[in-house]
């Protein structure tokens, strides 16, 4: 899963959670701040800090980490996603909303608009937006990772795993700590770079 973050308490940022096919999950961070608070609300077995440069654009995207090499072509937006485009942004941070639209997301397996992630954290999506992932070509450590496929089984870094079709989504991530303060940011989610 790839993190494009337009807007957060750390500023914008890149970061890439991978589950790799025997079940280890890795997190690649930016910077050890940002490494530390993903870290406590999801779960890994290996942490890295490296830099973690996405490239976005409406026709793809280009991530590049020192052990990473991902290149994405997102097609058309089909009904689903010009319907969750039209939410609005004030919206979709709410609790509230979270929790009316987890109910249909329940449809698609392993997808979940709330719940708790890490020691302590509610953590809820406000999802805007959805694009297929049309074409993929990954190579993780040098590896080839193979031709674009579905999610399956779901991915197990949160509460919550991503749409079982590859795709872009486009999200308010809510995340409350500790103590009842809340941080949040605007963020794009793309899909797993391994399953």
């Amino acid at each position: 899963m790839v993190g494009h973050w337009v807007r957060s308490p750390f500023g914008a940022f890149g970061d890439v959670m991978i589950e790799r096919e025997n079940g280890e999950r890795l997190l690649l961070a930016p910077a050890r701040q940002i490494a530390d608070f993903v870290a406590a609300t999801y779960a890994f077995e290996e942490v890295r800090v490296a830099p973690v440069r996405v490239q976005a654009t409406a026709k793809g995207w280009v991530v590049t980490a020192p052990s990473l090499d991902l290149r994405l072509g997102i097609g058309a937006r089909g009904a689903l996603g010009w319907l969750l485009s039209a939410v609005p942004g004030p919206l979709a941070a709410r609790p509230g909303w979270s929790a009316l639209v987890d109910l249909p997301a329940r449809l698609m397996p392993g997808v979940r608009t709330r719940g708790r992630s890490g020691v302590g954290r509610r953590e809820w999506y406000g999802v805007r937006d959805l694009r297929p992932i049309v074409t993929a070509r990954a190579v993780l450590e040098g590896a080839e990772l193979g031709p674009l496929a579905p999610v399956e089984p779901p991915v197990r870094f949160g509460f919550g795993s991503v749409p079982r079709n590859p795709a872009v989504v486009r999200v308010t991530t809510t995340v409350g700590l500790d103590g009842g303060r809340s941080v949040w940011a605007p963020a794009f989610r793309g899909p797993p770079c391994e399953r």
